[in-house]
């Protein structure tokens, strides 16, 4: 996860370097391609094998949905700071909440209700230096963007109990590829050698963090896992200061305490309810 973390944070910073010239289609094409390329060889070994799913509707479900919410990360992460746009990124933990009740029918008590509806508040701190000083679209993209990727990362536990972390990834890059390269083509430019270099490592710094993301999660305990997570916040802001001089605003930063607080909180409460119950002592 820290490994994750660290790719995230190289492949967001370069995300925001080449903003400029390439627009957030183009740099999903781009990353899709290196990640793709990179996998080549370990799918050529075995392409049953790297493709072999029993759940192949989800699966493009996820690639569907994950591109977009790529590229509205990639707009939300060119326009804004880069720890705002991390801080944002970290509601998908609180989105998961209202989609179990509207999607699953799933009934949630006073104590994880509560922690959402604080953890928004937070959201709302956020917002306020971060719309005004750079406009609404950005920061609605983020909140967009985390909001799609909450529907694809509810069944993640499971996917990863019959599917490799190798099936994965390579369903996600490819049809990643496929779903990009169409909005992509309205925008088209052919990259300078030393952008393509850039983007090359952008791909495959995203690819080594999705790749570790899957992997920490499948084989570590969530309670464990999701405070390394928050370490992106961190290396966001040392990164968007010393290169980005972004100076980060003292009420986005409080908001994302409230809503870091807020997601750990409904994390480590999920985490207890699940754990089987003691059974009541004879004496």
């Amino acid at each position: 996860m820290l490994g994750s973390a660290a790719a995230f944070t190289l492949m967001t910073t370069l995300v925001k370097y080449l903003g400029d010239g390439y627009s957030p289609a183009l740099q999903t094409f781009y990353r899709q391609a290196a990640a793709v390329i990179v996998l080549l060889p370990i799918i050529a070994r075995d392409p049953r094998a790297a493709f072999s799913t029993t759940r192949p509707g989800i699966m493009i479900y996820r690639a569907l949905v994950g591109t977009f919410s790529v590229i509205l990360a990639f707009y939300a992460y060119q326009e804004l700071p880069l720890a705002e746009a991390n801080a944002l990124s970290f509601t998908r933990t609180l989105w998961i909440v209202p989609l179990a009740v509207l999607v699953l029918r799933e009934s949630i008590g006073p104590w994880r209700l509560g922690a959402t509806i604080v953890g928004f508040l937070g959201v709302l701190l956020i917002l306020q230096p971060t719309m005004s000083g750079h406009g609404s679209l950005p920061a609605l993209a983020a909140l967009a963007s985390a909001a799609l990727f909450a529907t694809t990362i509810t069944g993640m536990k499971i996917m990863t109990r019959d599917n490799s972390v190798l099936v994965l990834t390579t369903w996600s890059a490819v049809l990643g590829l496929l779903l990009a390269a169409p909005v992509a083509a309205f925008e088209w430019q052919w990259p300078t050698w030393p952008d393509l270099a850039l983007l090359s490592i952008m791909g495959v710094a995203g690819l080594v963090a999705q790749s570790c993301y899957i992997k920490g999660m499948a084989i570590g305990d969530t309670t464990a896992m999701a405070p390394i997570d928050y370490s992106r916040l961190l290396f966001a802001l040392i990164v968007g200061f010393v290169l980005f001089q972004d100076v980060p605003d003292p009420l986005a930063m409080a908001g994302a305490a409230i809503v870091i607080a807020s997601t750990l909180f409904i994390t480590f409460r999920e985490a207890r309810l699940k754990l089987p119950k003691r059974p009541p002592s004879d004496q």
